[in-house]
């Protein structure tokens, strides 16, 4: 990895990843965008769907979630056809800040990594989706988390927000929200309509081609 500098925290995990498997091919996707929220979002997805997500590049925890093999397959895929980040892929038009955006591909001691605000290549706007698919995911199960702990009448919202996105096609992993949907239906002290939705989204997932 000389000659490319990354934040500890980073490094860090990066370590973590390459320890329990220094031959699996890796893709991260960080967007710094002061001003938005979040204002950073950090992705790191191996080849076998094993990822993480924060979105503080100072979080030493961050979130952990696993990818179906179609899944991964597919973000894998397009990074191949990108020639993993071998080429620039900025579009060099006029445009308005997007946020500063990294693609990074690593495998078998390669680094390829290319930086951009907007690019009008098909695949690397498709890359870009996904990654930004998997950061709408992991905040509303942050979200989800935080109102099962703090804010009980905040969790039907919570469950809305995850329905929009199963709706819109953009949940990603989905069995991830088993274990606190789970726990909502369990538990009496929601609310009852609460406790309904938590069932028939758990229902919904569950039935899903595995």
């Amino acid at each position: 990895m000389a000659g490319l500098k990354l934040p500890l925290s980073m490094l860090a995990a990066v370590c973590l990843l390459q320890a329990a498997a220094p031959d699996i091919p890796r893709l991260t996707y960080i967007k710094s965008f002061p001003g938005s929220s979040p204002a950073y979002i950090e992705i790191t997805v191996d080849k076998t769907g094993a990822g993480f997500y924060k979105d503080d590049p100072k979080d030493e925890d961050p979130l952990k979630f696993q990818l179906s093999p179609a899944e991964s397959g597919q973000i894998f895929g397009i990074a191949d056809r990108l020639d993993h980040f071998s080429r620039p892929i900025e579009s060099g038009l006029k445009v308005a800040n997007m946020g500063a955006k990294t693609f990074r591909y690593e495998a078998d001691g390669h680094i390829g990594e290319v930086k951009f605000n907007y690019s009008e290549d098909v695949d690397a706007r498709s890359l870009t989706d996904w990654f930004e698919r998997i950061a709408e995911t992991e905040r509303s199960l942050i979200d989800l988390e935080r109102s099962v702990r703090f804010d009980k009448l905040g969790v039907q919202e919570s469950i809305l927000r995850i329905e929009i996105l199963r709706d819109q096609k953009r949940l990603i992993a989905p069995d991830q929200f088993l274990p606190m949907l789970d726990r909502v239906v369990k538990n009496e002290s929601f609310l009852h309509i609460a406790r309904d939705r938590a069932a028939g989204l758990a229902e919904w997932i569950r039935a899903l081609p595995k």
